[in-house]
């Protein structure tokens, strides 16, 4: 059976969703095709459940911290029960429904392009004017000998689990491995982290690091940085990772942070023209376009693996298939792992802006020493903010913030960054009393340029 639609879009994660939710408000027909569940790895396994299993403790830690506030106690069933009903218990007949209801065609299965603009899924050919790859990624698993004998988690298991373990050791000092990491913890997990380089989020700044390593530690997680797991063996009811320096961790369940891969195979990509990098990514230009009629957007991309990139490149795509190209930018965008507190970070670090050969300036400020926000939010205030400028345009370049809903007021940096404000319009900018935004205007004013 063969047939033609306008758009074929592959993998319906958030990136793929965005995608398909523009072509066919546009008009043009669609065919979505998803071969587990439409939403993707962040609705199911990832972003959603991780992101409702920290809000609690976030929530009983903002009540213990918090003056002539008492009691803030835990309820694992309770948020067992929300994080499921959060992730549609595994049920996306809602959504396929609803694509169906927009008049897309929706195909559950594995798609192969078979030939350019051609896609094949489970024996039903569709010809189609333009093709989206936004297939993901996979969790990376690395090669540690004896490492198939223990009970091993990937974020599948882990943000699915009924029950939580007694024990667990985490591998991995990435956003995932910290945020997993403390999830355990706050819920009763005895948790080790061990990280393989010198310290935590190395793609961040190093203060950045050593203030997440002091925010787990003070959860009561065991860091370990520069641990490198050698093997893994299983004694009677313990896993066990033993590690290059001859000691030897032991828990319950391992959980593997380990980064991602892209999700690129079996998908016929060489058939139809389309180059992969050194990793298996699909290699894309700033139109996210991969090949004639063939476009690939989200982790499957390697650029900045991250949900709300996944969504921008499906307006990038979705633009550019509609006859309104533009080109993708990824300078600014935030960084967030929803820690206690959260860690946000925007822009370049100091290390990238100086491997450019750009004058810099960097500044740090302690928040609860600058404002009055964090005292009035906690007891025994926490906060820490950095930003870097280039001297020569004056303007912002990267920013980061270990602090309480740093999350959200990221963004003021962030948007600065893309949009190249100048410092001087900065500081002239009025920030509400008491906020934590108003650390912008110190930290701006300490730079002294």
């Amino acid at each position: 059976m063969s047939e033609h639609v306008d758009g074929v879009v592959i993998g319906m994660g958030p990136g793929g969703e965005v995608t398909a939710s523009r072509l066919l408000a546009a008009g043009r027909s669609v065919a979505v095709v998803e071969r587990e569940l439409i939403g993707g790895e962040c609705a199911y396994w990832a972003c959603i459940p991780s992101k409702t299993v920290l809000r609690p403790p976030e929530a009983g830690g903002e009540v213990q911290r918090a003056a002539g506030v008492s009691g803030a106690e835990l309820d694992w069933p309770a948020t067992r029960a929300y994080r499921d009903d959060m992730a549609r218990h595994l049920d996306d007949s809602a959504q396929v429904d609803g694509y169906a209801d927009q008049g897309a065609l929706v195909l559950k299965g594995a798609a192969r392009l078979v030939a350019p603009g051609v896609v094949e899924v489970d024996g039903r050919e569709l010809h189609a004017d333009a093709v989206v790859i936004a297939t993901g990624s996979t969790a990376v698993v690395p090669a540690i000998d004896g490492l198939q004998d223990v009970q091993v988690w990937t974020n599948r298991q882990t943000y699915t689990t009924p029950d939580l373990p007694a024990r667990a050791v985490v591998i991995g000092g990435s956003a995932v491995g910290v945020e997993t990491a403390l999830f355990l913890a706050r819920f009763g997990t005895a948790v080790t982290l061990l990280q393989r380089g010198p310290r935590l989020l190395a793609r961040e700044e190093p203060q950045v690091g050593d203030l997440t390593r002091a925010a787990l530690e003070a959860a009561g997680v065991q860091v370990h940085v520069g641990a490198t797991p050698a093997r893994a063996r299983r004694d009677g009811d313990d896993q066990v990772i033993e590690l290059d320096d001859g000691t030897a961790v032991r828990a319950d369940v391992v959980v593997m942070a380990t980064g991602r891969a892209p999700r690129s195979h079996g998908l016929g990509l060489g058939e139809a023209g389309v180059n992969l990098g050194k990793h298996g990514e699909v290699l894309v230009d700033e139109h996210c376009q991969a090949a004639e009629g063939i476009w690939a957007i989200g982790d499957v991309t390697a650029v900045m693996p991250f949900t709300h990139v996944a969504k921008y490149q499906g307006r990038i795509a979705a633009d550019a298939i509609l006859g309104r190209a533009r080109p993708a930018r990824y300078d600014g965008i935030p960084r967030v792992v929803f820690a206690d507190p959260d860690i946000a970070a925007a822009g370049l670090t100091l290390a990238q802006a100086e491997a450019r050969g750009l004058s810099t300036k960097a500044v740090e400020v302690d928040l609860a020493t600058s404002i009055a926000r964090p005292w009035t939010f906690e007891r025994d205030p926490r906060g820490h903010l950095g930003l870097l400028a280039d001297t020569d345009r004056r303007v912002l370049i990267g920013a980061w913030a270990v602090a309480p809903q740093a999350s959200e007021w990221i963004h003021q940096a962030s948007l600065a960054i893309r949009a190249g404000i100048p410092l001087e319009t900065l500081l002239d900018q009025v920030a509400q009393f008491p906020t934590y935004t108003e650390g912008y205007l110190t930290a701006l004013e300490t730079l002294d340029l």
